[in-house]
């Protein structure tokens, strides 16, 4: 009696063919993928990288594109030595070979002066302050403005095209800058400005105008940072007499109405 089933030679030779035929489609089908993978992805294909240093992006950008390459922006910088918005750098390097696709980075020369925030130099010795402004990026005038102030050479103001430049104040890198340095007391009696209601800042500019500077600082309150706070009292009082030089003490607070309501005494009649 015969056997019937899949162990029979003739089963057995079904299955191997099968088996072959199954090998062989896959085999196929994964060759096919590779090459549809090498043509997709442009595999094993170069292309040499133009030099865009000194482009404008909308010229370097058909540049490149025309050897199918991508410009993306990815940092700014500045310098007076190329043009504004210039390309100053690339990645890859001009003349290597990228893959057909890439991306090539620059980074542009910015179109305007980058700035920094000018910190607080006052009562800093001018060589302390000269090294901080050029470390900063600054010019810093060789010729300085003297003022009468009871610290000789310490910083009294920085100035730019004869303006008063505050600390917090933004500046272009590049700028030029005259140090106010004091030079001790004057000989001179001068009239003690009214500042209540003004700000620290403005207080100082005004005495400084006044050839005095400011004295002792105190406040009403435990001083936070950011807070604004106006003067209230000073002393001595607007339309005393100081020398040149001399400082003027002054009380602050948070509350610009407590400075409104602060008697204003003057016996000078330049303050009518």
């Amino acid at each position: 009696m015969e056997k019937r089933g899949i162990f029979t030679k003739s089963g057995m030779q079904f299955i191997g063919w099968n088996v072959l035929a199954a090998v062989l489609v896959a085999l196929v089908v994964l060759a096919g993928l590779l090459i549809w993978l090498r043509s997709y992805t442009q595999h094993g294909v170069e292309v040499a990288v133009d030099d865009v240093r000194g482009m404008v992006v909308a010229e370097a950008e058909p540049v490149l594109s025309a050897n199918g390459l991508r410009l993306v922006v990815v940092d700014s910088t500045y310098s007076d030595k190329v043009p504004f918005g210039t390309i100053v750098e690339q990645d890859p390097a001009p003349w290597s070979h990228a893959k057909h696709g890439r991306a090539v980075y620059v980074t542009i020369n910015a179109t305007t002066k980058r700035q920094i925030v000018m910190p607080n130099l006052q009562d800093m010795s001018y060589r302390q302050a000269q090294t901080t402004l050029r470390g900063l990026g600054l010019q810093v005038d060789s010729v300085y403005e003297y003022e009468p102030s009871a610290f000789r050479d310490l910083v009294l103001d920085v100035k730019s095209d004869n303006s008063s430049i505050r600390p917090g104040d933004k500046v272009a890198i590049g700028t030029k800058v005259r140090l106010v340095v004091g030079f001790g007391k004057g000989t001179e009696l001068v009239a003690v400005p009214n500042v209540v209601g003004l700000t620290l800042q403005d207080a100082r500019s005004q005495l400084l105008r006044h050839r005095l500077t400011v004295g002792a600082v105190t406040y009403d309150e435990p001083k936070e940072a950011e807070t604004v706070r106006y003067v209230y009292l000073q002393t001595p009082a607007a339309g005393e007499r100081l020398l040149e030089g001399e400082t003027v003490a002054l009380c602050l607070s948070e509350d610009i109405e407590k400075a409104a309501k602060m008697p204003m005494e003057t016996d000078n009649e330049e303050w009518f």
